[in-house]
């Protein structure tokens, strides 16, 4: 509005001259700028929050995929040609493409992750991320934050949001190794994931989606926990969609000679040396031997057996020195008088069959080969006499002592 004051003919004339103006229309315009800024900024700030969460992600991904690729260059790639790996083989190829949660099942050492990498690698989120957790290592009250993560301030050291392995993980592969170290009070929330595919962080109340593929590896007899009401059945049940076994070293002795091969040239590299020859009595050494630790266990041999080895062959005969001797007690049934005219149950004579094994290889001081050795002694293959050791658990005792006990 605008007043204008007009002086007439005389002092006693005077007029005003008004104007008003609608400006509604302007106002309702200035509030719709007002209104498109915030919401321009809200969603600005929305984006923002996203792309920061993004990058946590990221760079979490990051960190652990670097972490879980120096990991993975210790072991190499799933070798062997036993029945017993070409059926693990086999287990991945069919099982790889789907979406199934797998549960991995063997010894330590025996290569779990491996057939988890490869899994993964094969299936259709192989461009997605794997991401590991060994539940063994995790402290009892650290599970659900590295699990599902947390906010800040959820508790005594939270200085900071933190996103979880599940989160990480989102859109690919999550191998949870040692899955039966999880505790009982948190196997309902990995359940609900595993059901609902949703989770909270730690001291927040927003749920959160997910979308990942489960497999899990275990070397403890898993159905034993569930009686013992250590481990929820509808979790086992849930994880156990598609079981794989991975037997054992001991039962595929047939792989030893293709696994010892690729480490001596792996390890070769890595410590800088010549590669040493590899010959068929170190073979039958190894094999001779029961591998408690697995293809671990035997990485490890072949590594400290090229850092002893003086020249440009190996040596193992050795390692039967490192083995716990047999406790096992000892019937002496070849002292007794009246051996020539008794019947003998089939527990004496393997008795029988162990005390004259050992009575050969005390005789020939352990040695198994040649002709001053036990297997000539006894009249067998030296092969033969190695996996009679095997079964028998015969094992050479200290040198300090003069006898198995």
């Amino acid at each position: 509005m605008a007043a204008t004051l007009i002086h007439g003919r005389n002092s006693q004339e005077r007029s005003i001259l008004g104007m008003v103006e609608d400006i509604s229309e302007r106002k309702r315009a200035e509030q719709k700028i007002i209104q498109s800024k915030n919401d321009l900024e809200a969603v600005v700030a929305e984006r923002t929050r996203e792309i920061q969460s993004l990058k946590d992600r990221l760079q979490a991904e990051n960190l652990i995929l670097k972490q879980e690729l120096a990991e993975s260059q210790s072991y190499g790639t799933i070798i062997g040609e036993s029945h017993p790996i070409k059926t693990v083989i086999s287990q991945i190829e069919l099982v790889a493409p789907t979406d199934a949660n797998v549960l991995i099942h063997g010894e330590s050492g025996t290569g779990k992750e491996l057939v988890a990498r490869e899994i993964h690698r094969h299936s259709q989120r192989q461009d997605n991320p794997l991401i590991k957790v060994n539940c063994a290592t995790i402290p009892k009250d650290l599970y659900e934050s590295e699990f599902f993560g947390h906010v800040k301030g959820a508790f005594t050291g939270a200085v900071k949001d933190r996103i979880g392995r599940f989160e990480t993980a989102n859109g690919g592969t999550i191998f949870l190794d040692e899955v039966g170290e999880i505790p009982l009070d948190l196997q309902s929330k990995l359940l609900r994931i595993l059901q609902e595919g949703e989770y909270e962080r730690l001291g927040e109340d927003k749920t959160r989606k997910v979308n990942v593929r489960i497999i899990a590896a275990t070397n403890k007899p898993l159905l034993s926990e569930v009686r013992a009401k250590r481990f929820r059945d509808d979790l086992f049940y849930r994880l156990n969609v598609f079981p794989i076994q991975i037997a054992p070293l001991r039962d595929r002795k047939e792989d030893i000679q293709l696994l010892a091969t690729h480490f001596v040239e792996k390890l070769s590299r890595k410590l800088n040396v010549p590669p040493p020859q590899l010959t068929q009595a170190n073979i039958l050494d190894l094999q001779s031997y029961d591998w408690p630790g697995n293809v671990r266990e035997l990485e490890n041999t072949v590594e400290r057996a090229i850092i002893l080895s003086r020249s440009t062959s190996l040596n193992f005969s050795a390692m039967q020195d490192f083995a716990l001797t047999d406790t096992e007690p000892q019937v002496d049934i070849a002292a007794n008088p009246q051996i020539r005219d008794s019947v003998l149950s089939a527990e004496a004579m393997q008795q029988f069959e162990r005390q004259n094994t050992v009575n050969a290889l005390r005789q020939c001081k352990w040695k198994i080969y040649g002709n001053d050795g036990a297997a000539h002694l006894l009249g067998i293959k030296p092969t033969t006499l190695i996996e009679r050791m095997k079964r028998m658990r015969i094992r050479k005792p200290p040198k300090q002592a003069s006898q198995v006990q």
